[in-house]
């Protein structure tokens, strides 16, 4: 495969509702989307990627501006630099053409998915194929913010129960934890559901979340600080609720000290966190060759991110409902045609690459900066 042209295409997308964390309230996203055109044999392809860093470094170090100026001046140069030299391109090759750069997983998730997009693309091969993926559909599950009340909270989850969805995440901070997880168990009964705390807690803090046990989570989500494995396995042994790590795991060494350390039964699996879908998929294999359960997280992506996490999802490892939820979870528009939840599932893509590309209109509607940082290197 030859690299012709890199675009990086920053998009604004207003939430249908905002989406309140520990962190941050979010009204909007901003997705950074990576257009690739290459070529091979006289056939030319465009594939596509999505960068999930925030706005700002408040979920990870990485945040738009960053991200984007990494692809821009490291990044891509070394990706040309490495097909200058003769180099095979293909998305098992980014990461030896950019493991001179520490760090930035998210912006490296970013190139390597479109590379590998592009690269199925001249192939006509989907990505649930070269996954190994033989399910049609998965388990949709969707994330709820906190919200201003219980009353609020639980219209929202009353929502999307009528709506179908498989599973219910609340997110929680201290002071909005036992009685909303309580409020949602006396209106709703025994739908499966979860908890998120986004870092929120301390290890002292054990004895409250104790007090979550009787509810019958499936899990709780990062309690704890995210370089925090050690207090993490401390907590695991305080409380009955499984504990499921997500910022904590930005690699597969991560995930492996974590399993190894006892930090987690559960691991939240985002591709653009750990440096992308290759790297996620050996997460899923350590994992699943120690007995410990994976799902999909989410990142409020576009059309574009939710269809490869759908694909993701499909793997055998993947046992509980993912954050793969449809696109009018968050946005009124997507930039692709919509992922459509419907009787608690979606559906696996079934095009070449992720099987979505955005659409012309809609994307030049929501384009706030597009900088085309290849063509006269290639």
């Amino acid at each position: 495969m030859h690299i012709e042209r890199v675009e990086l295409i920053t998009v604004r997308m207003p939430l249908v509702h905002p989406f309140t964390t520990s962190f941050s309230t979010q009204t909007e996203r901003r997705p950074l989307l990576v257009r690739i055109t290459a070529s091979r044999d006289g056939q030319t392809v465009t594939g596509w990627g999505e960068c999930v860093a925030l706005f700002d470094p408040s979920y990870s170090p990485e945040y738009l501006d960053g991200a984007r100026e990494m692809l821009r001046r490291f990044l891509v140069p070394s990706l040309l630099e490495w097909q200058a030299a003769g180099r095979t391109v293909t998305a098992e090759t980014v990461a030896a053409a950019t493991a001179h750069v520490v760090g930035h997983r998210m912006a490296k998730a970013a190139l390597e998915m479109a590379v590998l997009d592009a690269g199925l693309r001249l192939d006509d091969r989907r990505f649930a194929d070269y996954l190994g993926v033989t399910r049609a559909v998965v388990p949709s599950g969707v994330s709820v913010g906190i919200e201003s009340s219980i009353p609020d909270l639980l219209a929202q989850v009353g929502g999307f129960l009528d709506e179908g969805y498989a599973r219910i995440k609340l997110k929680i901070q201290p002071g909005w934890d036992v009685e909303p997880v309580r409020a949602v168990r006396e209106k709703f009964g025994d739908v499966p559901l979860q908890v998120d705390a986004n870092t929120a807690y301390r290890l002292s803090d054990a004895p409250l979340l104790r007090r979550l046990d009787p509810f019958d989570l499936l899990l709780i989500e990062q309690p704890l600080a995210e370089d925090d494995l050690r207090q993490h396995a401390l907590l695991a042994q305080q409380i009955a609720t499984p504990v499921c790590l997500d910022e904590s795991i930005v690699s597969v060494e991560a995930a492996a000290d974590a399993i190894a350390m006892g930090a987690a039964s559960v691991i939240n699996i985002k591709p653009g966190r750990v440096g992308g879908y290759l790297a996620a998929r050996r997460i899923h294999d350590l994992a699943e060759a120690n007995g410990i359960a994976v799902w999909c997280g989410g990142m409020l992506e576009t059309g574009i991110g939710r269809a490869a996490n759908i694909a993701l999802a499909g793997l055998p490892g993947f046992t509980l409902p993912g954050d793969v939820s449809g696109s009018n979870r968050f946005y009124a528009q997507d930039v692709t045609e919509p992922v459509v939840m419907k009787d608690g599932v979606v559906a696996i893509p079934d095009g070449p690459g992720f099987g979505v590309e955005p659409l012309a209109d809609v994307l030049a509607d929501v384009t706030i900066d597009a900088v085309d940082i290849a063509a006269h290197r290639s």
